[in-house]
């Protein structure tokens, strides 16, 4: 049983190296904020869920802190990306795009509209 856990943890640490590296190349090849945020908020969290689920099959004794981790990463990092995205665009920060598409901006008029 003990073999199957190490082969588990190695893989798992693998896949989370993987997504975040992955994550780092999604931030430097985009080409703007929110898609540079979209891609290292995704990547970044299944890597790092990833990373600490495979250290949590090499060291079983870590199994509860470390589920504790991944509930907080799984919790944080959307919340954060979503602040620092909003807070970009109040301050007007417009993203790169060619068809300057803009719903949340129609939403925003909406509200006033109403109020």
């Amino acid at each position: 049983m003990g073999i199957f856990l190490v082969y588990f943890g190695y893989f798992f640490v693998t896949i989370g190296a993987i997504f975040l590296f992955l994550g780092a190349l999604g931030i430097y090849r985009m080409p703007d904020l929110y898609t540079r945020l979209q891609a290292g908020t995704k990547a970044s969290t299944l890597g790092a869920m990833s990373l600490i689920l495979g250290v949590a099959f090499l060291e079983p004794d870590w199994w509860i802190k470390l589920i504790i981790m991944i509930l907080f990463i799984a919790f944080s990092n959307p919340l954060s990306s979503h602040a620092i995205a909003r807070g970009s665009y109040k301050h007007n920060l417009k993203p790169f795009s060619k068809e300057q598409i803009d719903a949340y901006e129609e939403v925003e008029e909406s509200k006033e509209e109403q109020e």
